[in-house]
């Protein structure tokens, strides 16, 4: 299957968000042709363009001569978003707050659980699959939190998982692709500390800490694919990380390459036994994630006992 080429720029350039809220629009490009979905309007194809218009029917009108461009619909102009601004914006995520901005802040160790669970067996992914490329984000300041939060950049996972991630790796190097590995075993309290820190508009993107993360078990990965023959990393429908419709997994807007090559990765991942989170397309379960116990073993001593093993 051959991937879709990327948008022309003059067409990319209108991709988005127009409007808030209820009023919220998204256009997209699909076969080189700019469409627009949401609610009360079904998917809806534009014109070619004439002076800097673009029409459909229901009304719509895509102004690309205003800066920013404009959406018509009827007598309402809705703007296009600059997501990409919009994130830059928003400072990283706030110190913890304390226990009685916050009650939650009183689960200070891993919930206890029934089991039984199988013994841990975290390893490196790269020694199972040395052809794995990391590009892990909590080792650095380069995250939503703005500050380095392991204290190794290390990617262990259980071992069924990361010999079933290297099975999905062969598979996307047979189609020209690599992975990359973003994030993988996390330990307990750091996902502790981004409940703590995060601004609960946003929880839904982190995990409980009373319920614990599949990360914390070793058997989450967050991944995104690179070009086998450039070293880039894909351009997806949004940011890693990003806490907006766009990284939904099932996201309709951005361009036909970008959603090509997100179910690419869908569908390999999937094929070796993962499934995929709703509200992230990086995130992957294994699918034994229920055989193992919550774990908060800092990644120096994971680090320590492979150099020792």
């Amino acid at each position: 299957m051959t991937a879709p080429p990327p948008p022309a720029p003059d067409i990319a350039r209108l991709i988005g968000f127009y409007g808030r809220g209820a009023r919220r629009l998204t256009v997209f490009e699909d076969g080189g042709r700019l469409f627009a979905e949401g609610p009360g309007v079904p998917r809806t194809a534009f014109d070619p363009p004439h002076g800097g218009l673009r029409q459909a029917r229901g009304g719509l009108v895509l102004d690309a001569r205003a800066r920013p461009p404009v959406l018509r619909v009827g007598d309402e102009a809705l703007a296009w978003r600059d997501l990409d601004a919009e994130a830059a914006a928003i400072p990283p995520a706030a110190a913890p707050r304390n226990a009685a901005q916050d009650p939650s802040t009183s689960i200070a160790t891993p919930p206890a659980e029934p089991g039984p669970f199988r013994p841990d067996d975290l390893v490196d992914v790269t020694v199972i699959d040395p052809a794995l490329r990391l590009d892990l984000r909590y080792a650095t300041a380069n995250n939503f939190m703005g500050l380095a939060l392991y204290d190794r950049a290390l990617a262990c996972l259980q071992r069924p998982a990361a010999q079933a991630l290297a099975r999905a790796h062969a598979d996307l190097q047979a189609q020209g692709f690599g992975l990359v590995v973003l994030d993988a075993y996390r330990p307990w309290s750091v996902s502790r500390l981004f409940w703590l820190a995060i601004d609960p508009r946003w929880r839904a993107y982190v995990a409980d800490p009373a319920v614990g993360s599949k990360h914390n078990r070793g058997c989450a990965v967050d991944v995104t694919l690179c070009d086998l023959a450039t070293g880039a990393q894909a351009d997806m429908p949004s940011r890693y990380d990003e806490a907006s419709p766009r990284s939904h997994a099932d996201f309709i807007g951005g361009a036909a390459r970008q959603r090509w090559l997100r179910e690419r990765l869908r569908a390999a991942m999937q094929a070796a036994g993962f499934g995929v989170e709703p509200l992230e397309w990086w995130h992957f379960d294994f699918h034994a994630w229920r055989d193992y116990r919550l774990n908060d073993t800092p990644l120096a001593a994971l680090d320590a006992g492979r150099r020792r093993g």
